[in-house]
């Protein structure tokens, strides 16, 4: 049975039938759930919305008379209460990266399959429930909390054929763990990580040919390319996705800064913090990656070449993907004062500058050496000198080094 009642009414248990407004309105993704934290509860009391629907045959119905008060809490036991809370999340943040290697893995693999199906839809013209992608997103978003590092270093590996599907899943992480570095809510992370997932579903009319092709692309052909923002907002919408934050970066993640991005030509102000986000990251893991026509770009390298492009990133907004990565993110090959290469495993709890490394190649007698693992953080440890190509050197194949899961 339904009813429609106050937001003043609402209470734990309820199961939300409607909500009574505009998207813009209220901070939920589904529009159909039961109410089980108070946390979603103060945030709908707290919405713009003046009436739900409910539905009393799946949960509790409205009270029939004012909830019992409960006490307030001593401000000791508040305070105690949160730093348990905040205790726990940081314990949740210190698994480890092998730990979590393993589960990203698996989050990697599944959906990957997701997606696959999602592009097919889209080209088909069907149309997508945001409620069926969001537990992909929450799978992200929840192994990027237990280690930021792991998915997003593991989601480098892609082949040709998988880049279009990976990649869209290494920008919903990136975009998750960058919208945490901002200090975004937590319905603002999810609006990220959303909208990281859906940003390249444009990518889906463009023809494979053009997407691969090993070689320089002709003007006709970049042409095309350059048409998939609008082709996937267009797609988005005909498939009933209407998240505003999603359709923007969808359309505007190729903006740049100074306006000499497509499709609008926007600049500075005029592009949202999300289209924004969605620039860096999208940016950052397509050049991470090994495509048909080029070599993937060490970590470090690629966010050095990054800060160097004046006009192309909100600045403030690249620090904090910066500050989120690591100066020196896994994967990124160094030059180490002692005269060796070494690559980088591990963030370090003590310093950006000074992460967790294996060392495996010395640059004097131009040798592999036994592999030696050291936490370059620690007193009398050697010190990195320099970023470094793998291609310069002509070292081949260094994933197994720190890809371990």
């Amino acid at each position: 049975m339904l009813k429609t009642i106050t937001i003043n009414q609402v209470r734990i248990g309820m199961y939300i039938h409607e909500l009574k407004g505009p998207w813009m309105e209220h901070p939920f993704w589904r529009t159909k759930f039961v109410l089980k934290d108070e946390a979603d509860l103060l945030k709908l009391k707290g919405s713009a919305l003046k009436q739900v629907v409910i539905d009393i045959k799946r949960g509790l119905d409205v009270l029939p008379e004012p909830a019992p008060v409960q006490p307030v809490k001593d401000e000791a036991v508040l305070l105690e209460e949160n730093l348990a809370l905040e205790q726990a999340a940081q314990q949740v943040r210190q698994v480890p990266l092998d730990v979590e290697h393993r589960q990203a893995a698996k989050i990697i693999q599944s959906s990957r399959r997701q997606i696959m199906s999602m592009f097919k839809d889209l080209r088909m013209g069907k149309v997508i429930e945001a409620e069926d992608v969001m537990p992909l997103v929450d799978e992200i978003s929840a192994s990027v909390n237990r280690n930021t590092h792991a998915l997003i270093s593991l989601v480098r590996l892609k082949t040709a054929d998988d880049y279009t599907y990976l990649h869209s899943i290494a920008v919903s992480a990136l975009m998750t763990s960058l919208a945490k570095e901002l200090k975004l809510s937590e319905t603002e992370v999810k609006q990220a990580g959303l909208a990281g997932l859906m940003h390249d579903m444009g990518k889906a009319e463009v023809p494979l040919k053009i997407l691969n092709k090993p070689g320089s692309l002709t003007d006709n052909e970049f042409s095309v390319i350059r048409q998939h923002p609008q082709n996937g907002y267009d797609l988005l919408m005909r498939a009933n996705i209407t998240d505003p934050v999603t359709l923007d970066v969808c359309l505007h993640h190729h903006e740049k800064m100074d306006g000499s991005g497509y499709p609008g030509h926007l600049s500075g102000d005029d592009i949202s913090i999300y289209a924004k986000m969605g620039a860096v990251c999208d940016v950052y893991d397509a050049i991470t990656s090994a495509r048909a026509y080029k070599p993937a770009w060490e970590p470090g390298i690629a966010l050095k070449r990054m800060a160097s492009w004046n006009g192309h990133f909100d600045p403030v907004v690249l620090e904090a993907f910066i500050k989120s990565m690591g100066i020196y993110p896994i994967g990124t090959l160094v030059m180490l004062k002692s005269g060796r290469l070494a690559v980088v495993v591990r963030q370090s709890t003590e310093s950006l500058l000074k992460p967790v490394v294996k060392a495996f190649f010395s640059t004097k007698s131009l040798v592999h050496i036994p592999v030696e693992e050291m936490d370059l953080s620690k007193r009398g440890a050697d010190e990195i000198i320099s970023n470094e190509s793998a291609v310069s050197w002509g070292i081949g194949n260094i994933e197994h080094l720190w890809a371990t899961h």
